[in-house]
């Protein structure tokens, strides 16, 4: 079973037993002890995930580790101390490592190592776990990015483990760092200063979100073609968006609901209330993002459907025009098909037909031709196709 001896500030000198995973503890990707004079140099191994590591004491760095097993060995001899651990997408065997060292339990080693999993707050003992979904905005694509971060909290220790770009971390560190006060708390000042990093995120995010309703709505007055396509993945982003946010806010009220069992400094819990107070107006403002893109996409399906019902109308009353035309086109046709049927009969110029040496049969016959068209012009009229 991996062991570690016990620090000052732990509560004993004692070592201290983590049980939860078989067999002797994994070693991290990290350099190697140095070899005996005269020995081959062993191979370099690859660079590990960590993106940066420290140690702390009173608010003060006092080392900063290249490695993990650097990091284990220095935490060991430095007494009353924090380390702060970065990495960036770990490997399963450096989660292992910092498992077996930290005591962290097996099943938030496996969240953190699969990632995708929804914004949450577990507590295992002495040591506190949380999953953050970070966002940003993009600019140039117009999208919503976004990052999850998964973040251990322990009595001398803050690891955090991250997947996506968001959010900067780094600055957190500087900020902490500038104030030695607030980061002599310790890792739950760290963890405070995490969310309201990862909270102060947001807020681009919804200006820039604000910004495409607005052109939205532009749009969609205006009828644009590909608008409704654009409404549709905005509204995929906000879903994405209220996963992350909307379960913040029953996160920060349980650790607040914690303060009195916990004694938490009376300066975090003030920390943490500013925090949830942001939490819950980005929520807020989140909800009301669906709600405006649910009434705007019933609106443009609105005017689409007006739009097609103005063109199927203009279409019927083509037709109609169109019929119009046919039937003053085919009445003609039918008054001059009378004298055209009797004149073509007559021109066949055969010698036995009737009345071709009657006296009264040329004016007989432009007589009948002249009587049917005029009837057939009465009876089109009457029926209004002239």
């Amino acid at each position: 079973m991996a062991r570690r001896q016990g620090r000052s500030g732990e509560g004993g000198g004692g070592a201290r037993r983590y049980s939860w995973r078989r067999g002797p503890a994994p070693e991290p990707s990290a350099r190697p002890a140095p070899a005996p004079a005269g020995a081959p140099a062993p191979p370099r191994e690859p660079a590990d995930s960590v993106v940066h590591a420290a140690l702390y004491r009173d608010g003060v760095r006092v080392a900063s580790p290249e490695s993990l097993t650097d990091t284990y060995r220095q935490l060991r001899e430095r007494p009353r101390t924090m380390a702060w651990i970065g990495l960036a997408r770990p490997t399963e065997a450096e989660l292992k490592s910092l498992a077996a060292e930290f005591d962290l339990h097996e099943l938030a080693v496996e969240d953190a190592l699969e990632a995708h999993q929804r914004p949450k707050l577990e507590r295992y003992g002495e040591t506190l776990f949380v999953v953050l979904r970070a966002a940003r905005y993009l600019d140039a694509p117009e999208e919503v990015d976004f990052g999850e971060l998964h973040v251990f909290v322990g009595p001398d220790f803050l690891i955090t483990v991250r997947h996506g770009a968001a959010p900067d971390l780094s600055a957190v560190r500087h900020r902490m760092e500038a104030s030695p006060d607030l980061l002599r708390l310790g890792p739950e000042a760290v963890l405070y200063a995490i969310l309201d990093a990862v909270v102060d995120g947001y807020a681009p995010v919804v200006d820039g979100v604000q910004n495409d309703i607005d052109e939205i709505e532009t749009e969609v007055f205006s009828g644009a073609p590909e608008v409704s396509r654009r409404i549709y993945e905005l509204s995929r982003e906000m879903v994405e968006f209220q996963r992350a946010t909307r379960p913040l806010v029953g996160m920060l009220h349980g650790l607040m609901a914690g303060f009195a069992k916990y004694g938490t400094d009376e300066e975090l819990q003030r920390y943490l209330r500013d925090v949830a107070d942001h939490v819950t107006h980005t929520s807020e403002r989140v909800d009301g993002f669906r709600q405006a893109l649910a009434d705007i996409l019933t609106v443009n399906a609105t005017l689409v459907t007006q739009q097609q019902n103005a063109e199927m109308k203009a279409m019927a009353e083509a037709g109609f025009e169109q019929n119009e035309e046919i039937k003053k086109i085919s009445a003609w046709a039918a008054i001059l098909f009378a004298p055209t049927l009797v004149g073509t009969i007559y021109g066949m110029n055969f010698e036995n037909m009737p009345e071709l040496g009657w006296g009264f049969g040329y004016p007989f016959a432009i007589g009948l031709m002249g009587v049917v068209c005029v009837s057939l012009y009465v009876i089109f009229k009457r029926r209004g196709w002239l």
